[in-house]
């Protein structure tokens, strides 16, 4: 748990019914509010530690599961090292008419989004529920990537947006693991969409801390794929960090849309918010995504200069089970698709990452001497002052400029994003184009990321 930055306050008593209800001791816990880092690229806690967005999209986390099956979610995912839970407190899936798994609904009139169904004591709202699923992810460590709503319940005017963003941000002014995500798969191209996410915005930060003070949330916003967010909200004040949603397919070139924000001005982290899952396609054309494919999706993202990465899961994120109406040709359940094999892989990419440090990266496609590509290859570059790293979707060949390296020699290794893994080298003098041949043959599902250390 101390990966995000996590401060224990208290230990219930020893022996005692924990929240898992595992008859063990439980800690309380208070987890360190985000902010964007001093040079504008990355996440970092409220002291400054690097913060690595790693999420999983759960969007009806709040909807369709019941307690025991939230802890059992959470449990697996933040034993996999994910560090953000992506979920939508109005659901998209007949989230206004049919009553989440405790038996509540979210609104007193489906169509009227300021008229919460709150009822007052503990433990029997709706929004009750909410609030204990953040303190369920809180305590192990997860901070919560939370939409108000899915697009289409958005309204149409401006006060009614304020209204409800005021009651979130106040309901839950005290929780302090929650990313705000504006949005939920829709664009915003006319001025009134726009002004409508710009006074929700604002009535968020005005519940939180009783003014337009932005300093006390961190926001985003969740546009629909292949899109970004940028395109309507990049100069917004409330607009923390920018994303992307690439979309869903086995070709899907996020890293093109990822090296657009990053070269932005002014300059704000970068994240892709939705890309290819597994047993998943949208875009036409293309073919579903496997776990090969989200993975390489996920290193192309972050080495083209993403904060991070939000990994999915089609049978995940509408916790599809046999007896519900598959949406877009879910076969598994939901449990069975979080052993996932790149769900696991996901936590393996920000081992890497935290491996090294993180302020001082940058993308780098100038180190390759040879033909990055421009396709499904694509070769992906970044390093930080004493290292580099150099990711090869399919194993092929490539050349470096290993005199652009800092220092007169480095530490060779490769690393499989597939298991983990490390495979030792050389050390090598940095004196010019040098060709590297990472293990295996090369193909889809073999890669391989080279890394490079400054050797003293």
């Amino acid at each position: 748990m101390g990966f995000c930055g996590l401060i224990v306050v208290a230990l219930v008593a020893a022996g005692t019914e924990g929240p898992a209800g595992r008859g063990q001791a439980a800690e309380v816990v208070t987890l360190s509010r985000l902010r964007v880092s001093d040079n504008q690229r990355f996440l970092a806690t409220e002291e400054g530690k690097p913060f690595f967005y790693l999420a999983d999209t759960a969007w009806e986390l709040f909807h369709r599961l019941k307690r025991d099956e939230v802890i059992a979610y959470l449990d697996d995912r933040a034993s996999k090292g994910f560090t953000v839970i992506q979920c939508v407190a109005l659901a998209e899936l007949d989230g206004l008419t049919e009553p989440n798994a405790l038996g509540y609904l979210p609104l007193i009139d489906t169509n009227d989004v300021t008229k919460p169904a709150v009822v007052d004591g503990p433990n029997n709202d709706y929004w009750d529920h909410v609030e204990d699923v953040m303190k369920l992810a809180e305590e192990r460590g997860l901070y919560l990537g939370f939409l108000p709503m899915w697009g289409k319940y958005a309204p149409t005017d401006t006060g009614s947006a304020a209204i409800y963003g005021e009651f979130l941000g106040a309901r839950y002014r005290e929780r302090s693991n929650l990313i705000w995500i504006l949005g939920g798969d829709r664009p915003a191209p006319t001025s009134g969409e726009q002004d409508v996410w710009r006074a929700m915005a604002k009535g968020i930060a005005i519940g939180v801390s009783g003014s337009e003070d932005y300093d006390r949330v961190l926001m985003t916003y969740h546009t629909y794929g292949p899109d970004h967010a940028s395109k309507y909200f990049h100069a917004d004040r409330w607009l923390d960090f920018t994303s992307i949603q690439s979309s869903h397919g086995d070709a899907v070139l996020n890293w093109k849309m990822i090296e657009q924000d990053y070269a932005r001005q002014p300059a704000k982290p970068v994240i892709d918010l939705e890309t290819t899952y597994p047993d998943l396609v949208i875009l036409k054309g293309m073919k579903e995504g496997n776990d090969d494919h989200a993975r390489r999706s996920a290193y192309w993202a972050v080495f083209a200069g993403a904060c991070g990465h939000t990994y999915g899961h089609n049978s995940i994120w509408q916790m599809y089970e046999p007896g519900r109406k598959p949406i877009l040709n879910a076969r598994k359940s939901w449990r069975q698709a979080l052993a996932a094999p790149s769900s696991t892989q996901m936590g393996y990419l920000r081992k890497l990452m935290e491996s090294r440090t993180i302020f001082d990266r940058v993308p780098d496609q100038s180190l390759l001497e040879s033909d990055p590509g421009e396709g499904i290859d694509r070769i992906e570059a970044t390093r930080g002052a004493d290292y580099a790293f150099i990711y090869t979707p399919e194993g092929r060949n490539f050349a470096i400029a290993t005199d652009k390296l800092a220092g007169r020699r480095s530490r060779v290794r490769w690393f499989d994003p597939r298991t983990g893994e490390w495979t030792e080298g050389q050390t090598i003098t940095n004196d010019g184009r040098r060709e590297f041949d990472p293990p295996g043959e090369p193909g889809l599902g073999r890669d391989w990321v080279l890394v490079l250390d400054r050797a003293y």
